[in-house]
Order: structure tokens, then C-alpha cells, then sequence
């Protein structure tokens, strides 16, 4: 079978199919009750949407790379816990604008939406095969005000469309916090928030950081630092866009990655 017919398989074989009750084969009380106790009360259709999410994740990892976790508990715990433990620094139900940079297979950006679907969300990824499985999760879990966008963060920072539009932007991408910063700050609204998902040894990094922090505009309010139950320490580093970020930045694409500030 060639990659565009496999890929045509994994579209269609679930196209149509309705998300029911009976579906629920792995049971999910244990991660329904680890959100409940950083306060996200998900109802039955939530838990479900949950769950087909990672069964559309598993499928679509044999033909991509979108994620070396693929057990089901850990899934839960290192991808759908962690994209929602934000909740540890913001009160996500007044936040309406969403932006995810360099969400990969959907991580924040996706399990942030269906726990609290009043969300407008962007999802922004370099990569468009998996632009086109986060287009297919969201048909699929039935998500509305979502997309996905494909392209690099420098390129759409700069477009007024998104510059200076979200709420909160949010990146669990694997990048230093200087080159993060610079593709994130732009995004987000004066007086709101960026937030980056780290492990939980960050000092070093955010020394490194805070030069490029300032001269986007931002301050660094907080760091949250917690232990994802059973699956190792986290830091949410939390960053306040206190002015307007200058208009040279962000720097043309490919800069902030290789020359941070």
C-alpha cells in the first residue's frame, strides 16, 4: 500500500462513524477524576471525544511520526494531562483565543478545546501532513472554531490577521525559551499571557531567556512548578506581555532558532 493510499484509509475509515457510549473500551475513570482534581468537570461526550482523539492519534502513527508515546495510560497522563495542567496558572474560562505554536499532533491546543469548547483556537504547525491529521481530529471529534494553519511562526507573526490577536498563546514545542519566546510574544494581545510548557529544570534556560523576554515585550510574572502525577516534574513558565513587541520582531524565518536572542 503506498503512503497516499494509506493515508486515504486512515481518512475515511471512521468517516461518519458516531461517537457512542459503547465506544468507551479502555475506560477512563481514573483520568476523568485526575481532572477533576485540577478542577476540569468533563461531561460523558467530553470523555469520549477524549478517547477517539487518541484512538485517531494511534492510527495516524503509523503512518507519520507524531508522537513516540502511544500507551494508552501514558498518552493520557503525558499528553492530555500535561496540555491541560495550564489550569495550574490561568482561569482557561476567560480566556477566548487561543493560539498554539508548533502544536505537533495537537498538544495543548486540542484537549484545551474540548474541555472548554467556548475556545476560539489556532493550531500552527511547520510540518503539513500534520496540518492535515489535526484538520481530520477536529472533522472527526465534531470541534467547531478550531483550525489548523500550516507554516513557519516567524512568517505568520508578522501577518495582521494574527499579530497581536490571541488571549493567551500557548507552545509545549521542543525549543529553548529564547527562540520560543520570539516566535510566541508576537501573538499575544498586550496585557495577556504566552505560557510555555518546560520540565521541570528551567532555571538555566530562563536566566538565558529573560534578555529576549524583554526586548518582545513581555516579563516573566511566574514560573508554576508540579509533579504530573506519576510521570515526572513539569514547569509552566508564565509570561506577561506588558507592551506592544517591536516590529522587527520576529526576525525573518529560520533567525530565532539559530541566532537567539
Amino acid at each position: 500500500m503506498t503512503e497516499h493510499e494509506l493515508e486515504n484509509k486512515i481518512m475515511h475509515e471512521n468517516k461518519g462513524k458516531i461517537i457512542n457510549k459503547s465506544d468507551n473500551i479502555y475506560g477512563l475513570e481514573q483520568f476523568a477524576d485526575d481532572c477533576r482534581e485540577m478542577g476540569i468537570d468533563l461531561s460523558q461526550k467530553q470523555l469520549l471525544q477524549f478517547e477517539k482523539y487518541y484512538e485517531l492519534l494511534i492510527k495516524w502513527n503509523s503512518l507519520m511520526n507524531l508522537t513516540a508515546i502511544t500507551e494508552h495510560e501514558e498518552v493520557l497522563k503525558k499528553h492530555f494531562l500535561d496540555s491541560l495542567s495550564i489550569v495550574k496558572t490561568v482561569d482557561m474560562t476567560k480566556i477566548h483565543t487561543l493560539m498554539d505554536v508548533g502544536t505537533g499532533a495537537g498538544f495543548p491546543g486540542i484537549p484545551l478545546k474540548i474541555s472548554y469548547p467556548h475556545l476560539k483556537v489556532v493550531l500552527l504547525d511547520s510540518l503539513g501532513k500534520r496540518v492535515k491529521f489535526l484538520n481530520h481530529v477536529t472533522e472527526e471529534l465534531g470541534l467547531e472554531d478550531i483550525s489548523a494553519i500550516h507554516g513557519r511562526a516567524e512568517d505568520f507573526a508578522r501577518q495582521e490577521k494574527y499579530r497581536e490577536s490571541f488571549d493567551l498563546c500557548v507552545s509545549r514545542a521542543v525549543a529553548n525559551l529564547s527562540s520560543l519566546s520570539e516566535y510566541c510574544i508576537p501573538y499575544t494581545k498586550k496585557n495577556n499571557l504566552f505560557i510555555s510548557y518546560k520540565s521541570g529544570k528551567v532555571e538555566e534556560e530562563l536566566d538565558a531567556a529573560r534578555r529576549a523576554v524583554s526586548l518582545l515585550g513581555g516579563k516573566v510574572e511566574k514560573v508554576c512548578r508540579f509533579m504530573l502525577t506519576d510521570a515526572g516534574e513539569r514547569a509552566l513558565v508564565v509570561i506577561r506581555k506588558e507592551k506592544s513587541t517591536p516590529k522587527k520582531y520576529p526576525r525573518k524565518a529560520g533567525l530565532p532558532a539559530k541566532e537567539p536572542l
